[in-house]
């Protein structure tokens, strides 16, 4: 065997199952997450992570559609809602990405479809600098946390999570607030989110890039920045699911 060097083949027979499951939040206090559906990471030539100009990419497209008539039922019954946004002060990068969503220049923004979040009442709005919005959320200086926060003041009982990318910024905030619900602190024993108990992925709702290995290559990237679209919204589903999380094909309110 060679190591890191050896080509390890997978097959579809390797491909772990997923279940979707249809959710039923009625008695629950429900809240929503929206991770990153900005024009930087969504609408086409908007940057140097957005999808190659043309038309809008399928998955894009339903997960905006779904997430807008999902928060609209959540405003309708005066759930709370809390919106992530990658934002970036130019110069400040993010490694191992490149420069991307800077604010001010628009690539930052909600889609056009979700702006009317950006005026509503009773939606919370967290910029972030890095991948996990959880980790975006800590205070300098006093530990507080402004997703804890949000949770505790909102009573939230299920979280429903939607976003892009399914395998990286929603994964990654999924896996961290099912750490964050499971822990207790050190001093009284007391959770840091007494009332969390779901997290809901609400799969419709997600959705990731793809940039085939031809095109990763002929960008000058190397072969592991291939990034299949179904395989890693797949995969980052499966991870979700395997933490713990709740994979939901629909959403019953």
């Amino acid at each position: 065997m060679n190591g890191l060097n050896e080509f390890i083949c997978i097959t579809d027979a390797d491909v772990p199952p997923i279940n979707l499951e249809k959710y039923d939040a009625r008695g629950k206090r429900i809240g929503l997450v929206v991770v990153d559906e900005v024009e930087g990471f969504c609408i086409p030539g908007k940057g140097n992570l957005a999808p190659p100009a043309g038309a809008m990419p399928w998955m894009i497209e339903r997960m905006i559609r779904n997430t807008s008539s999902l928060a609209e039922s959540f405003r309708a019954r005066n759930f709370p809602i809390l919106v992530l946004r990658d934002s970036h002060i130019k110069g400040v990068p993010e490694p191992p990405y490149p420069e991307h969503c800077v604010e001010g220049t628009g690539e930052d923004l909600l889609v056009p479809q979700l702006q009317w979040l950006a005026a509503c009442n009773g939606v919370m709005h967290l910029r972030k600098d890095c991948l996990d919005g959880f980790i975006a959320g800590i205070w300098d200086g006093d530990g507080q946390n402004s997703v804890v926060n949000w949770v505790n003041a909102e009573n939230v009982e299920a979280l429903v999570v939607v976003g892009i990318c399914t395998d990286i910024c929603v994964a990654d905030f999924v896996c961290t607030m099912l750490s964050a619900r499971n822990h207790f602190l050190a001093v009284g024993r007391s959770k840091l989110m007494p009332k969390l108990q779901d997290v809901v992925v609400f799969e419709p709702a997600c959705s990731t890039y793809d940039l085939p290995r031809a095109a990763a290559l002929a960008a000058g990237l190397p072969a592991h920045a291939t990034h299949p679209v179904h395989f890693m919204h797949h995969m980052g589903l499966y991870i979700m699911a395997s933490r713990g999380a709740m994979l939901a094909s629909s959403i019953v309110l």
